[in-house]
């Protein structure tokens, strides 16, 4: 998409529709070369799609998501990344190990989703530990129990040469989808296993507002457990679900630039991730969407 001006074409941001103030970075960029497309950002297009639209635009990592690994066969999908010569810098996801009526199941799926991982060589398996249970109101015991299911799933991941990132996620989703809703309080946990097996995840959208993200950061570096970094916006008005609330970075208010400084000062070395749940990114081409992640990382991240 594009909008002419007398210097010719200017590309056009999604999803605000405003002329881009850059021009979008060629393949081999320098500054793109810690960047990764999260599968969720394009979440309608197939493993296919994303991997082509992650050549098209230099893009040198992604991270997948397992349905769409599911869809596209995992012996295939980690064919069609190696040779694309894709790093996968993360696979989403595993977790939600709260509900005690669900125990066999959930750890079943997170073995799988282990394996999965290790197939695929990706750097971390990003794990959503879950809400409430229904009925429960004790969140002192709901967070042990996820200890309890960590200590049963990290003998797998060692074997396995997976670390695990566990994801704080922002307080309004403590009863339905994490109760770890603070860096600090991922880390506490993490600090009980291997270093090399368990991580934190540091999700820009989750833990902006948090007085204490900088100490808590400087702190998962000096202790080496900085899984993952993953970078968005939060803008307003929340959408009705507030999981699609997050915007293209630049869009909305978060300092996306100071983060990442931070977790760089701090010794991580991974990849920028862009993971963007947001229904009018969802509905709009891929690769303008792509296109619009690549500028704006120049633009407010690197």
């Amino acid at each position: 998409m594009n909008t002419e001006t007398e210097s010719g074409p200017r590309p056009v941001d999604i999803p605000s529709g405003r002329s881009s103030e850059l021009p979008t970075p060629a393949p081999g960029d320098a500054r793109i070369q810690r960047l990764s497309l999260n599968q969720a950002t394009v979440k309608r297009a197939d493993l296919a799609q994303a991997v082509d639209g992650c050549l098209r635009a230099g893009v040198p990592s992604i991270g997948l998501w397992r349905e769409h690994v599911q869809e596209a066969g995992h012996e295939r999908a980690a064919r069609m990344v190696r040779d694309a010569g894709l790093r996968v810098s993360s696979y989403c996801r595993g977790g939600f190990l709260t509900d005690p009526a669900l125990t066999e199941q959930a750890r079943e799926s997170n073995l799988r989703a282990i394996d999965e991982a290790a197939a695929l060589d990706a750097a971390t398996l990003v794990l959503v530990v879950g809400g409430l249970p229904e009925g429960e109101r004790d969140l002192r015991a709901t967070r042990d129990r996820v200890a309890r299911e960590l200590e049963y799933l990290v003998p797998r991941a060692a074997d396995r040469g997976v670390k695990l990132g566990l994801e704080p996620l922002h307080p309004m989703f403590c009863a339905d989808r994490a109760v770890l809703s603070t860096l600090g309080q991922a880390l506490d946990l993490a600090t009980w296993f291997p270093t090399e097996t368990v991580g934190v995840v540091v999700d820009a959208y989750h833990v902006w507002w948090d007085p204490e993200v900088y100490h808590h950061i400087e702190r998962g570096g000096s202790l080496g457990r900085i899984a993952s970094f993953q970078v968005c916006d939060w803008v307003l008005p929340l959408p009705e679900d507030p999981l699609l609330g997050r915007g293209m970075v630049g869009d909305g208010h978060i300092d996306v630039r100071s983060l990442h400084r931070a977790v760089q000062r701090a010794g991580y070395e991974g990849d920028v991730e862009v993971e963007i749940f947001n229904a009018d990114i969802w509905a709009a081409d891929s690769d303008d969407v792509i296109d619009t992640m690549v500028r704006r990382h120049v633009q407010y991240v690197h």
